[in-house]
């Protein structure tokens, strides 16, 4: 969840005026105490039934467990996806923490 914390936090991103929710497919009971205790204030969602990690096709980047890996969605006021990328994915480097410099600059290319 520092990921959240982070970009949360990031002036770079602040600045884009661009929402954040989490999506995780954790319970809300799982994931309020650790997000109350590290300070998220952001929307934690649950997807337990996995239908929205299906909807946007992110399961595509499945870790081992089944799990979606570590994907950013951009979805646009018309509600279709105007940015997508998956870091978490032996393909897409890999990684499960992303420098918020890196997303804020790849958010504000995708809004121009």
């Amino acid at each position: 969840m520092s990921q959240i914390v982070d970009l949360q936090n990031s002036p770079e991103y602040q600045s884009l005026d661009v929402p954040i929710l989490s999506i995780a497919f954790d319970s809300p009971s799982e994931m309020a105490p650790e997000g109350q205790a590290l300070g998220i204030t952001v929307p934690l969602l649950s997807d337990s039934d996995h239908s929205v990690s299906e909807i946007y096709d992110v399961l595509q980047w499945a870790v081992g467990t089944g799990e979606p890996g570590h994907t950013f969605i951009l979805v646009g006021a018309d509600g279709k996806i105007a940015w997508i990328q998956d870091y978490g994915a032996p393909e897409n480097r890999g990684v499960m923490y992303v420098d918020p410099l890196e997303i804020a600059s790849e958010v504000a290319a995708a809004l121009q």
